[in-house]
C-alpha cells in the first residue's frame, strides 16, 4: 500500500484540491498528453489551474469558483480540439446549473 501511495504521490497532485482526473482518455491516446501538447500545463483562469504535475487534473488554488473550474475545463477542451482535432469528454460529474 505504501508503494502504491508513493507512486501516486509522485505522479499526481494528491495533496491539492482537485476533483480527480478531469477528462476521459480518448481511444488510443492519453488525455494528459493531449492537454500538455496543447500548451495547457499550468494554465489558470481565476483560482483554477491545470496541474503542472499531471495535466489531467484541475486544481483549486484556494479561491476558485465553480465558474472558474468550468471555464478552465472548457478552455482546455477548446485548445485540445484546435491542436489535435479531438473533443475531450468530461470524466468528472458536473452538477448544478451554469450561470
Amino acid at each position: 500500500m505504501d508503494e502504491i501511495g508513493a507512486r501516486r504521490a509522485a505522479s499526481q497532485p494528491v495533496r491539492a484540491r482537485t476533483g480527480g482526473s478531469t477528462f476521459a482518455n480518448p481511444a488510443g491516446v492519453k488525455a494528459w498528453e493531449l492537454i500538455d501538447k496543447a500548451g495547457c500545463r499550468g494554465l489558470m483562469i481565476g483560482g483554477a489551474q491545470v496541474s503542472e504535475q499531471h495535466c489531467n487534473f484541475l486544481i483549486n488554488t484556494g479561491a476558485a469558483t465553480a465558474a472558474d473550474l468550468e471555464a478552465l475545463g472548457e478552455e482546455v477542451r477548446r485548445r485540445v480540439r484546435a491542436s489535435a482535432g479531438i473533443d475531450l469528454q468530461w470524466e468528472i460529474k458536473r452538477i448544478g446549473v451554469p450561470r
